[in-house]
């Protein structure tokens, strides 16, 4: 590995927020370093932790304790190596998605690149669409409108809070091997957050598992299979078990509930 090569790395991340109720313990001492280049994706139980940890990497939260990274730079607010996709496709529905695209580079005073934006926007199958209002496109084509957006200014990282959980079954698989191709193109660092153990295993190098919360890193899963990969992959026997195994780590976690219960 060359010295210029940045790593995000996390370590001894630990977040608790006071409530109205009393303090929750999101996370608890998570260590994770993800090469650059690497694309990987982290599941758990429900309520883990997991976009906590997202949005304190996209320096969106403050950690109680502990450190984030990326190469040298330490990650205390948001970072112009780091760009984000989240649940949904978050356009403003009274500017066309050219100027959603741009919207980013507005905050930041920056000149847009127009001639990445276009070749972007062509290459998700949107050419031709920027002057379009968000409620022309359907959610799948919003989605690929937020790619666009999350990539026009080349971040070096690429964080994805469960992009496509409200697309049709259809669509995500559309989605997924789009950003498979994507990332075959481009090498970006990609840290995907995933309740589908199947989208997590076709799209990642490495898939981790959190546990309940406090969410901890739990166990790491390397995933085997050759790329590029396409949809048949999610066919075959290897995909299934892989797929299995994650689901029954998880499974055989205490809820997030339980864990708390145990701990007082």
């Amino acid at each position: 590995m060359t010295q210029d090569r940045k790593a995000l790395r996390v370590q001894g991340a630990t977040k608790a927020y006071e409530t109205g109720s009393g303090q929750v313990h999101a996370l608890q001492d998570v260590d994770l370093t993800v090469e650059q280049g690497e694309f990987i994706s982290v599941v758990g139980p429900s309520g883990c932790g997991k976009t906590t940890l997202l949005w304190s990497i996209a320096g969106l939260h403050q950690l109680s304790s502990g450190e984030i990274s990326l190469g040298p730079d330490k990650i205390r607010k948001p970072h112009h190596a780091i760009g984000m996709m989240f649940q949904l496709a978050n356009l403003l529905p009274w500017r066309t998605i050219q100027q959603n695209i741009e919207f980013p580079f507005e905050i930041r005073r920056k000149t847009p690149d127009r001639k990445k934006i276009a070749a972007l926007l062509e290459r998700v199958g949107l050419g031709g669409f920027g002057a379009k209002m968000p409620k022309e496109l359907s959610g799948g084509m919003q989605q690929r409108a937020s790619i666009v957006r999350a990539l026009a200014s080349d971040p070096e990282v690429l964080l994805m809070d469960e992009p496509f959980g409200a697309l049709d079954a259809f669509t995500r698989d559309e989605m997924n091997l789009l950003m498979e191709e994507i990332w075959e193109e481009t090498r970006k660092t990609i840290m995907l957050i995933t309740h589908s153990i199947q989208e997590a295993v076709f799209l990642s190098n490495k898939v981790y598992v959190m546990s309940a919360r406090p969410g901890r890193m739990h166990r790491v899963f390397e995933v085997p299979f050759e790329r590029p990969r396409n949809l048949k992959l999610m066919e075959t026997k290897a995909f299934f078990d892989l797929v299995n195994e994650i689901k029954a780590e998880i499974q055989h976690q205490p809820s997030s509930a339980s864990a708390a219960v145990a701990a007082e």
